[in-house]
């Protein structure tokens, strides 16, 4: 089996029999790693001595004093966000288990959007381990990196977002590209490179370079994949069979759920199920719809079985595209389960 991802995290965890995963003690010292809360030059002696405890001991309790002690106000708040996610990676059983915890605590979303997309990230991993697709790891990248949209004579193409500012502001050529650019000397034109199923094992070696670019178009492999991916995320998560597929409208006059895969998305369906005038720059940034079925309707809340559930994709104004691949977990009009 291939690698990918090796940035994911997804080799400092332990999966259990049943597939899901749970955290470690490597795992969560890669965080105390990260910038943020790593010593700089002017960090004092507390600040480096908590930062030694923890890099010992990822689970040491940490109090308010010691908190204090650091006498910088950035360090301490950013200590404060990191502790408070591993509390709650702690706190839960499973990784994925924490990560719906995210969504439907009472108090809301309160964690870091960066927290949220690198455990959709190390997740996505997991379960498409052993997937020797590209297309839909390629495709499986939309549920934590923002996406740059372009339509074209027609053709939907979604790059990385991140990768395309690089490459607008340094040529791809980092700091010295950079500065380059600030000296308004023409940088090399950048092409990226479109994964299809001709030239699908370019992605093996550059899958934790994120930049290939997906054809999102009606009836293609690239949305097929992106289909399938949706397939496994739910049953990863909850157990639950689908069939999901695209569909060029919504003709049906029984209509009684949808969710958005994204904010945008999300308020189109609201207002195209409400009656609402939806106009056509609105629409224009539908890139796709889909019908969802559920292999087993017993699973389906009463009033809700037997009919399909749609689902939508939009980018905002400007092309940016962000999944919200929680949405599809928590929004399904699922039965309760004993």
């Amino acid at each position: 089996m291939r690698d990918f991802w090796q940035d994911s995290g997804y080799h400092l965890l332990t999966r259990r029999d049943d597939g899901l995963l749970q955290v470690t003690d490597d795992f969560l010292r890669a965080y105390f790693q990260r910038p943020e809360v790593r010593p700089v030059p002017e960090s004092n002696a507390a600040e480096r001595a908590l930062h030694e405890a923890l890099l010992r001991n990822p689970r040491e309790a940490v109090s308010e004093e010691r908190l204090a002690a650091l006498d910088d106000d950035d360090a301490i708040e950013n200590y404060r966000v990191v502790l408070a996610f591993r509390e709650r990676l702690l706190a839960a059983e499973t990784l994925e288990d924490c990560y719906l915890r995210i969504f439907l605590s009472p108090d809301g979303v309160t964690l870091p959007p960066l927290f949220i997309d690198q455990l959709a990230h190390v997740i996505a991993r997991a379960m498409l381990d052993g997937e020797e697709d590209p297309l839909k790891l390629r495709a499986a990248e939309l549920f934590f990196r923002a996406q740059q949209v372009t339509i074209n004579d027609g053709a939907i193409m979604a790059a990385d977002a991140e990768t395309v500012e690089m490459f607008a502001t340094t040529g791809g050529f980092g700091s010295l590209g950079r500065l380059v650019a600030e000296a308004q000397t023409p940088l090399r034109t950048v092409e990226l490179d479109v994964v299809n199923e001709t030239n699908a094992e370019i992605y093996w070696e550059r899958a934790s370079r994120y930049d290939t670019v997906l054809n999102l178009n009606f009836a293609g492999a690239g949305l097929d994949a992106f289909c399938r991916v949706l397939e496994t995320w739910v049953r990863h998560f909850l157990d639950v069979a689908v069939s999901i597929q695209p569909v060029q409208k919504i003709s049906d006059e029984r209509w009684v759920w949808h969710i958005g895969l994204d904010v945008d998305a999300n308020q189109i369906l609201n207002d195209l199920y409400n009656g609402v005038e939806v106009g056509e720059g609105r629409l224009a940034r539908l890139l796709s719809l889909f019908r969802m079925e559920f292999q087993d309707a017993s699973v389906v809340a009463p009033g809700i079985a037997g009919r399909p559930v749609y689902l939508a994709l939009a980018m905002a104004e400007g092309g940016k595209l962000r999944l919200k691949p929680q949405n599809l977990l928590v929004n399904l009009p699922l039965a309760e389960r004993a």
